[in-house]
């Protein structure tokens, strides 16, 4: 009996032997592991607090610029059925509008009109009494400090929806320079801060430079759509704004979008010619060619984060299929961290209010 108990006890010591064995075994391997674990980045992303100490990136509604379509007529609030969310305006309910841009802390608008005619060469587009100029000077009136740019183009106001004179099928370069010049000019003299030129005719900036200054508003400074693309994300814009081309389309000016070094050279050429500022359109499947331009120039750097991609989101989040608020927030600081320093888009306000919440 005596034999036994000794036994049992034996196997008792050594089985207790081979748990500490074990456990000594599984302890140095978990120091080992820890001191391996030098570098946690889960440290810093374990509160709230902690995320936004150490954020890279910080979007703002001061780095937003919001689109405005304006329309003739009276009393009119008329939602775009391709972008929910973003309407026409008249004139008379404009400045509410203004104000509130401005109450949310974004620091500009950029106006596209809408004509009460089109005609061969968007005569309206350089009248002193035209939609935008009119737009201009109600937006002025309301609020001083808002920042006005307008698009220099010429596709809304012409009958054939090209960005440039016409004749026999072709887009004439050299003799559009002119009138966009002369529009340009009329936007300064109604007000404007900064006008952009969207059409990408070559010469254009140094064209509008050279106008400006002769007319004496060298004050006025140039955003250059330096690199904008023949894309297919234009759609709802060109429904909001009644600027589809009515022949053709507009590869022969707009740039192919299988081109990224070509960017680099327009964006050289037009600060070359005098821009103030360059932008990158579209955004959203650009961010490579914003990284690369904000890589090689100083000037400050907008992107446009055009129709197609507000109305993708818009339709998504109407199904329920993803989170509106928080897929903006990402998008729009996805184009800030690829480089931009300034964002056009149609969720500005929205983007503006989740911001400061």
């Amino acid at each position: 009996m005596s034999l036994l108990l000794l036994k049992e006890s034996e196997m008792m010591s050594a089985r207790e032997t081979v748990d500490k064995l074990r456990l000594r075994r599984e302890t140095s391997e978990a120091e080992e592991t820890a001191a391996a674990l030098l570098h946690r980045p889960r440290r810093l992303r374990r509160l709230d607090s902690m995320r936004r100490l150490v954020r890279e990136t910080r979007l703002s509604a001061g780095d937003l610029i919001h689109p405005l379509f304006v329309v003739h007529g009276q009393g009119i609030r008329e939602e775009i059925d391709s972008m929910p969310g973003t309407h026409h305006w008249s004139l008379d309910l404009l400045p509410a509008e203004a104000e509130e841009v401005a109450r949310l802390g974004i620091p500009g608008v950029i106006l596209f009109g809408i004509p009460a005619v089109k005609d061969a060469i968007g005569s309206e587009n350089f009248d002193d009494h035209g939609i935008v100029q009119e737009a201009i000077r109600t937006i002025k009136k309301a609020v001083p400090d808002l920042v006005v740019i307008t698009d220099v183009c010429m596709c809304q106001y012409t009958d054939h929806g090209h960005c440039g004179i016409v004749e026999d099928g072709r887009v004439l370069n050299d003799e559009t320079l002119e009138v966009l010049a002369r529009v340009a000019v009329s936007h300064a003299a109604a007000g404007a801060d900064v006008v952009a030129p969207s059409g990408m005719m070559d010469g254009q900036v140094a064209a509008i430079r050279s106008a400006l200054d002769a007319a004496g508003f060298p004050q006025v400074a140039i955003l250059s759509y330096a690199a904008k693309y023949a894309s297919a994300f234009y759609g709802p814009f060109r429904e909001a704004a009644e600027s589809a081309p009515q022949f053709g389309d507009r590869q022969g000016y707009q740039m192919d979008p299988a081109n990224a070094r070509e960017a680099l050279r327009e964006v050289a050429l037009d600060i070359d010619e005098g821009a103030d500022m360059v932008m990158v359109k579209p955004a959203l499947a650009y961010l490579d060619v914003i990284r690369q331009v904000r890589e090689a120039f100083d000037h400050p750097l907008a992107a446009f984060s055009v129709s197609g991609e507000y109305a993708m989101v818009k339709a998504a989040a109407q199904r329920g299929w993803i989170d509106e608020r928080r897929v903006t927030l990402e998008l729009l600081t996805a184009i800030k961290r690829a480089g931009a320093d300034t964002i056009l888009t149609y969720f500005a306000k929205d983007a503006a209010r989740w911001l400061s919440e």
